[in-house]
């Protein structure tokens, strides 16, 4: 068998209706939307999250809080998670995106859980009072952008 010779099987392609071509064609006149109302109209229809007239959902429910458009995320890692570099190195937010500790292109914040065994500089957005304290215990630094 070649590409040439490939064919669909008999009757898994079906024509589309033609509507509203003349009344031979059983759609002729109205077009299979019936004789009057809303839907027979052209434009016709409602909107979303319409219950005719009821009151809809959406607009039942209790609304609670507000959401902060300021608000600031902060992806975080833990200081045993810089554990995986080299002593000496410079850790700045792009090298942990290399090294896929953090995924989104938001700020860092550095936190304070486990151990920190190697002398590092970390450049963050955001630094833990702990995750300060184990990085220049270790004789690091910790630097805020």
């Amino acid at each position: 068998m070649r590409l040439h010779e490939l064919k669909a099987p008999p009757g898994s392609r079906k024509a589309p209706k033609r509507k509203g071509r003349g009344t031979g064609s059983g759609q002729g006149k109205t077009a299979g939307r019936g004789m009057n109302g809303q839907n027979s109209r052209s434009g016709g229809g409602t909107r979303i999250g319409f219950e005719g007239g009821q009151m809809p959902l959406y607009r039942r429910i209790p609304k609670r809080g507000f959401t902060n458009i300021w608000k600031v995320e902060y992806e975080t890692v833990n200081v045993a998670d810089l554990n995986n570099f080299d002593s000496d190195t410079e850790i700045t937010p792009e090298l942990l995106a290399e090294k896929r500790l953090v995924r989104k292109k938001l700020g860092v914040k550095i936190l304070g859980d486990g151990k920190l065994e190697k002398k590092l500089t970390v450049k963050a957005n955001k630094f833990s009072k702990s995750a300060i304290e184990k990085i220049e215990a270790a004789g690091g630094r910790a630097e805020e952008i």
